[in-house]
């Protein structure tokens, strides 16, 4: 799986584990003071603690929801 254009270039070419045991601001998008700012309200550290966020969890089931609602 090609994700180099998820991921800054100093990530591209690492495993998955690698970038998901990675800081957060590894991807593409998110600057360090973003990284700064995730680690101050919620904790967040790597890559693997963003997908782990309950938040970020509720909101994709929401939206799988949401999407599938008659």
């Amino acid at each position: 799986m090609n994700i180099n254009k998820a991921v800054d270039k100093a990530y591209e070419g690492k495993s998955l584990k690698e970038i998901a045991d990675a800081p957060v601001d590894a991807l593409q998008g998110v600057s360090a003071k973003d990284a700064e700012l995730l680690k101050q309200a919620f904790n967040i550290k790597t890559v693997r603690d963003l997908a782990e966020l309950k938040y970020s969890k509720w909101a994709r089931a929401i939206v799988f929801l949401a999407d599938t609602e008659a």
